[in-house]
């Protein structure tokens, strides 16, 4: 344990003792409440996470989207459901605000992403962008790597809306979401006061390498692929610090354990689910600087049998334009949408009663 570290802390406070920051991934009000009091200092967001809070919370916010519905007679269901995204939104970026504006705001942000079905037009992402970040000062939008959702990522950037990239998971993407940001940058009035984050999500990898193993064909071992979004984290972060980039990368959608604490680091944040940020508190690890430690050479070898592993992995791995036919990328940007989609069909239901 380091000379900052105490027994009574928690797993959560130890790895901030160690200057690593960490955001709650939800924007659920309770969850948030709970976590920016054990130290979160920002929170994650897009319509299926609005929708599983509405659910979980329903005592709160099925009044509320009652009303949205009562005294809007003429909006759509779509209408209706950005409406109710905007004020979940907003509510919880006030439990944020102090952490904000206590750290005169490189902290205490929280996301809110642009309509999921607009993945493919840059022009619509950007315009939607700059509408939800207007809603409260330390809103930050996220918008996909895509290669339009890149040209949305440089216009907002230059627009000096604060940006998360995400639909993220590769080295590549990575790469081409700092080289957005730059140039939105370099237009930008004031970009000092702009903080971007870059997302990959290294769950969704782990899930990549899984479906292509469970396709056959591909002998390897399978607690290898474990071990793959971590993988291409560790790799990106070393180029990231190595350029200097101004991006701060940030994990997201967890699955194990080890993602958490072998990417331990000031220099990235992690996005955590509230359950998963409960168990890495009460897991018998103590937490250490791991981000910099290099990955077993055994491991590696197993997951460069994956051609997916080698696309995420490779700072070449992939074009810009291959970036949204990427297994991970439609599997994602699928579930989005469906989800999506079910929060318009429940919305549709309370209209039809």
């Amino acid at each position: 344990m380091s000379e900052t570290q105490t027994v009574s802390q928690n797993n959560m406070q130890r790895m901030q003792a160690l200057g690593a920051d960490w955001w709650n991934d939800s924007c659920d009000i309770n969850e948030l409440s709970d976590a920016v009091s054990m130290g979160a200092v920002g929170a994650t967001s897009n319509p299926v996470i609005v929708a599983a809070a509405v659910k979980s919370d329903s005592k709160r916010w099925i009044p509320v989207l009652k009303d949205l519905i009562n005294d809007n007679p003429t909006d759509s269901e779509e209408d209706i459901a950005w409406k109710l995204i905007e004020r979940v939104g907003t509510d919880a970026s006030k439990i944020l605000l102090p952490v904000y504006e206590e750290t005169k705001g490189v902290k205490g942000h929280l996301c809110l992403q642009v309509n999921p079905k607009y993945y493919r037009n840059a022009e619509r992402m950007l315009e939607h962008g700059k509408e939800l970040a207007s809603l409260a000062p330390n809103i930050a939008i996220k918008a996909p790597a895509t290669k339009a959702g890149l040209d949305a990522i440089e216009g907002m950037t230059a627009a000096g809306v604060r940006v998360n990239v995400t639909v993220s998971f590769s080295v590549a993407q990575a790469i081409a979401a700092e080289e957005a940001i730059d140039r939105g940058l370099q237009r930008a009035a004031d970009p000092d006061s702009i903080h971007p984050y870059i997302t990959i999500m290294v769950g969704r990898v782990d899930d990549q390498l899984k479906r292509s193993y469970a396709a056959g064909g591909i002998d390897a071992d399978k607690d290898a692929l474990e071990w793959a979004g971590v993988a291409v984290f560790k790799h990106a972060a070393e180029i990231f610090r190595d350029r200097g980039y101004k991006g701060t990368l940030l994990a997201a959608a967890y699955r194990n354990q080890i993602q958490w604490s072998e990417i331990i680091s000031p220099d990235v944040l992690q996005s955590i689910p509230y359950g998963w940020w409960k168990q890495y508190n009460d897991a018998d690890i103590n937490p250490r600087l791991s981000l910099e430690e290099p990955m077993d050479e055994a491991i590696m070898g197993e997951l460069m049998k994956f051609d997916d592993f080698k696309q995420a992995y490779n700072e070449d791995g992939m074009t810009h334009d291959e970036f949204v036919r990427y297994g991970a990328s439609i599997n994602t940007i699928n579930q989005f949408i469906e989800g999506y989609e079910g929060l318009l069909k429940d919305i549709r239901g309370l209209m039809l009663v």
